[in-house]
């Protein structure tokens, strides 16, 4: 499926990164400029009618920090994240306080995921990507 970017959105998403939380701010610092295995990330990116907090296009990785803002809206996050693995897009979602005090095994769970996505499009080549979840 075509993944769409919905222009409506562009200036909500730029106000978003200007108000990023300490873990979206640490965890930026650690994947912007091809850090991770040479892939570039997203921040802030519209989907469809969604923004999600990180994207990696190359993989259809999707990144989420949930944190106080996410409180009371379970529900909707996961009718949103079910919608957007309709489109093929993989999810990592991680706590706020997990990135702020164990970043080091938050990229080491994103690394193993990368990693997993690649494996498989080697061994299926031409096959479509199927959408997993992790936390």
């Amino acid at each position: 499926m075509k993944i769409y970017y919905n222009p409506k959105l562009k200036q909500y998403s730029r106000d978003l990164r200007n108000k990023s939380t300490p873990g979206e701010i640490m965890l930026w610092k650690e994947i912007k400029g091809r850090k991770l295995r040479g892939y570039q990330f997203m921040r802030q990116k519209p989907i469809g009618k969604y923004i999600v907090d990180f994207f990696c296009s190359k993989l259809k990785l999707v990144i989420e920090i949930d944190g106080d803002s996410h409180l009371g809206k379970e529900a909707c996050d996961r009718k949103r994240q079910k919608k957007l693995e309709a489109l093929g897009l993989t999810f990592l979602r991680f706590e706020e306080l997990e990135v702020r005090y164990n970043l080091d095994r938050v990229i080491e769970k994103i690394e193993t995921r990368m990693q997993e996505i690649e494996t498989r499009r080697r061994k299926s080549p031409g096959v479509k990507e199927m959408a997993t979840t992790a936390k």
